[in-house]
């Protein structure tokens, strides 16, 4: 069982910054792969990025490349997403997921979800 807490959600200009943190309780959060998912109001959630374990490799949606980080600290059972040059359209609730072998793009295939933090970028 894994349970997951999510923070560092805001407002924010565009163009601006924040970094979302995940705590995540669970002997085995080490071996989990770790993602961020969004839902924006009236929208589907969709998959933003994952970390893979152990060799921690990272995965991201088109719409985020090169602007958004994810990795993670297993010591201190956490994974991060670092948002830069934000925009309106990255405005969502954001979700942390994890699983031992979830499909990353798949959010049906991801066990453990978090309760989600608000984003917003003004214009």
């Amino acid at each position: 069982q894994v349970q997951l807490v999510e923070s560092g959600g805001g407002l924010v200009q565009t163009g601006g910054s924040l970094r979302l943190s995940c705590a995540a309780s669970g002997r085995t959060f080490s071996t989990y792969r770790m993602g961020w998912f969004r839902q924006a109001p009236g929208k589907e959630r969709e998959f933003v990025a994952a970390i893979r374990w152990p060799d921690a490799n990272t995965y991201y949606a088109d719409s985020v490349k090169g602007r958004l980080t994810i990795s993670r600290d297993n010591a201190k059972n956490t994974v991060y997403l670092q948002m830069n040059s934000l925009k309106p359209e990255d405005t969502a609730v954001y979700y942390c997921a994890a699983d031992n072998r979830a499909i990353y793009v798949n959010k049906d295939s991801w066990a453990y979800w978090g309760q989600g933090t608000q984003v917003t970028v003004s214009s």
